[in-house]
């Protein structure tokens, strides 16, 4: 399902009536877990958040207050961006992977016998022009934490590497929580 489908879904679960004998079907551990990534909803878990617009409710007040110090949407700040392989693959059709923020494409090229990794932003990302300016070092790891990409924005606003892994970049994400993370490098 798309980011748009999945945001609407959401929307209208959040809007729907309260649910007669409704309760929090999942504990705020499970919720916030899912929030910073670090335990992905398994199938009952995401079936009992949609059946419950109260678990639903409890879940979007923890995203908020995850946030703590929301930035309007025009901030130029930015500490790192998060995305995950979406759909099963078995490597060859592998192509770009998105941020959920969708500021970020990671891009694998084939090349010869083997990848190349293109990180780009996009250039209506709201941070996008401080980066290119100030165009502090950047890096990408996996879910395991492995650095897949590290460097600076070049005047386009990619970063471009070989892929120094062995095997194709879909079966490496599977193996590892199917996570990246888009982040500076700490100064």
């Amino acid at each position: 399902m798309n980011q748009e489908a999945d945001r609407k879904l959401i929307e209208r679960l959040l809007l729907s009536p309260r649910v007669e004998g409704d309760r929090l079907m999942l504990a705020d551990s499970v919720l916030l877990a899912a929030i910073d990534g670090s335990g992905p909803l398994n199938s009952a878990e995401l079936a009992a958040l949609r059946a419950s617009p109260l678990t639903l409710r409890r879940f979007r007040q923890l995203a908020i207050d995850r946030r703590g110090d929301a930035r309007a949407a025009n901030d130029d700040a930015w500490s790192g961006s998060a995305g995950m392989l979406r759909a099963a693959s078995d490597g060859a059709g592998l192509a770009r992977l998105l941020t959920d923020d969708g500021h970020w494409t990671l891009h694998f090229v084939a090349q010869d016998d083997d990848w190349r990794l293109i990180l780009s932003l996009d250039a209506a990302a709201p941070f996008a022009a401080r980066l290119l300016r100030e165009q502090p070092m950047l890096r990408v790891v996996e879910g395991g934490g492995a650095i897949l990409l590290q460097g600076r924005l070049d005047a386009d606003g990619e970063v471009e590497c070989g892929w120094h892994f062995d095997g194709a970049p879909a079966s490496h994400f599977q193996q590892f929580g199917a996570r990246f993370a888009v982040e500076p490098v700490p100064v």
